[in-house]
């Protein structure tokens, strides 16, 4: 029994991927069509077959003339307009008169000088051949380079935008409370001085184990809600030892929810306000409950808590996008933000802009009973569709690497691309 092959997919490289090669091929297409739009009227016409000579002279020049054109026209973009155009007139102005030139010596040639007209009025007959083929060759060339450049600008634009994005992300997501380590630091020094080594040492172990949680995550990226939730109950543990019974927390996580993705220390700020306003600031303590569902497509979280809320006058934020200052959450959370410097709600928010654009959702709430709640909604990405994303950018890499005479390459850069969801390709002057 033959064994089928499996069909490689085909992936078109772009035209213009290789200058060199899009420039000849725009080359020989273009003057071959125009050699056989002029041979086909020759025949309509009833002109003998030898014609063909003549009009094969008359593109060679055309041809020729135009790779000269190309070497002037590249030294001429990127200067001010006022000279590149007016150089660029000079310049074909010249190469229609050394075309228009040559074809009246051809055409002298082929008729045996038997004509009565003199060269300039049969320059003027011809003239109007390289002026409407070199005219249209130069106008062609200046827009396909005017383009190139514009895709360049718009693909740096976009790096550049990129880059902005994974730094600001980079600065949000390193923005540690130093209160948090102010206090842990100063429990240890307490328990030392107090010669209790063994609480000591278990709350530096945490520490460490924390602190290397969350810095050897690279900024920006996503990580499960279940290794986030880990890291959640690393820093808790922290806080446990400085406040005991004063801090109680309850977690309702759904088992799907579990495999959701989201950026790395989302919920920790939040939890840290909550442990800062709502147990450190009663004798008695709060309550902290974190809960996750998925509901269609979105993941809800929700990270609450039962202290002296956020006092009078504050509403929900619901907007979908619009930015949440500083301001705006010293406004709504007075209770909250007396001390504190809206460091922790705003970077979430922050982040979760520059995550999901006005694909989320993020509200604060505080009914007047006490008590303070945190609502985020963001799609729903499970770890199961991130693996199988990336196990199709391997295949098709290595795919890419056996040759195959039926179906075009992916290259390693196309491949990268599919998950990044653009690369960068610098365009130059299109010419020979």
């Amino acid at each position: 029994m033959a064994q089928t092959l499996p069909m490689l997919p085909i992936q078109p490289a772009p035209f213009f991927a290789s200058k060199n090669r899009a420039f000849w091929n725009l080359q020989l297409a273009g003057w071959g069509g125009a050699f056989l739009l002029r041979a086909v009227t020759a025949f309509t016409n009833g002109l003998p077959l030898n014609y063909l000579l003549l009009i094969l002279v008359t593109m060679i020049t055309g041809f020729s003339i135009s790779l000269v054109l190309s070497v002037i026209y590249r030294q001429l973009i990127g200067r001010k307009p006022l000279f590149t155009w007016g150089i660029t007139a000079l310049v074909l102005a010249g190469a229609v008169v050394v075309h228009g030139s040559i074809d009246v010596w051809a055409q002298s040639i082929y008729s045996g000088d038997t004509r009565d007209a003199g060269f300039a009025q049969r320059f003027i007959g011809v003239s109007y051949i390289p002026l409407t083929l070199l005219g249209g060759w130069s106008a062609l060339y200046y827009a396909i380079n005017f383009f190139l450049t514009v895709e360049q600008q718009a693909d740096r634009l976009e790096r550049l935008e990129a880059q902005t994005t994974a730094a600001q992300l980079a600065m949000l997501r390193y923005q540690l409370n130093p209160h948090f380590l102010f206090n842990t630091l100063n429990s240890i020094s307490t328990l030392v001085l107090l010669k209790q080594t063994e609480p000591a040492n278990a709350m530096l172990t945490r520490l460490s184990s924390f602190l290397r949680h969350t810095l050897i995550t690279e900024p920006g990226s996503q990580v499960t809600l279940e290794q986030e939730i880990e890291t959640l109950q690393l820093y808790l543990d922290i806080e446990r030892m400085r406040f005991e019974d004063r801090l109680r927390t309850h977690f309702e996580i759904d088992e799907l929810a579990l495999s959701a993705q989201l950026p790395s220390m989302l919920l920790q700020p939040l939890i840290e306000n909550s442990i800062k306003y709502a147990v450190g600031t009663s004798e008695e303590g709060a309550s902290i409950s974190v809960s996750a569902r998925v509901i269609g497509e979105r993941l809800r979280l929700r990270v609450e808590d039962t202290g002296p809320g956020a006092g009078p006058g504050a509403g929900p934020d619901t907007g979908f996008g619009t930015e949440l200052t500083t301001e705006a959450i010293r406004a709504r959370a007075p209770a909250y933000t007396s001390s504190s410097t809206g460091v922790g709600l705003a970077n979430t928010r922050n982040r979760l802009v520059q995550a999901y654009g006005d694909s989320h959702l993020f509200e604060t709430r505080s009914p007047p009973g006490g008590g303070f709640t945190v609502l985020i909604e963001i799609p729903f990405v499970s770890a199961r569709e991130i693996a199988q994303l990336d196990e199709t950018v391997s295949a098709g890499s290595e795919m890419s690497a056996q040759p195959d005479a039926h179906a075009a390459p992916i290259s390693a850069p196309e491949a990268a691309s599919a998950r990044e969801g653009a690369a960068f390709n610098p365009h130059p002057a299109l010419g020979s």
